[in-house]
């Protein structure tokens, strides 16, 4: 069964477009990973220092292996991001 995870993320005040760019090329690196399904960000249009980034893996033990992959990467360059992130983690199953 395939896992979902929504994470909201917070750029610093004024550097959306720099964490958008950034982001650009971790989501690039991530969807080369076996089980990615989906790894985008989307940037607010209202907000755009706020983004959405939407995973899916294809099982929880894809997750585990990307999570410890992420440990081994290099961090996105500081000041561009407010906090971790707040994440939500959700068991995919079409609903259509």
């Amino acid at each position: 069964m395939s896992v979902r995870l929504v994470v909201t993320i917070n750029a610093a005040p004024g550097k959306g477009a720099e964490l958008a760019t950034a982001m650009k090329a971790r989501c690039e690196e991530c969807m080369k990973e076996p089980g990615a399904e989906q790894f985008e960000i989307f940037q607010s249009v209202l907000n755009p220092d706020k983004f959405a980034l939407l995973e899916r893996w294809s099982s929880q033990a894809a997750l585990d292996t990307h999570a410890k992959l992420n440990q081994t990467r290099p961090p996105l360059p500081e000041g561009l991001r407010l906090g971790a992130g707040e994440r939500e983690d959700y068991e995919y199953s079409r609903t259509r």
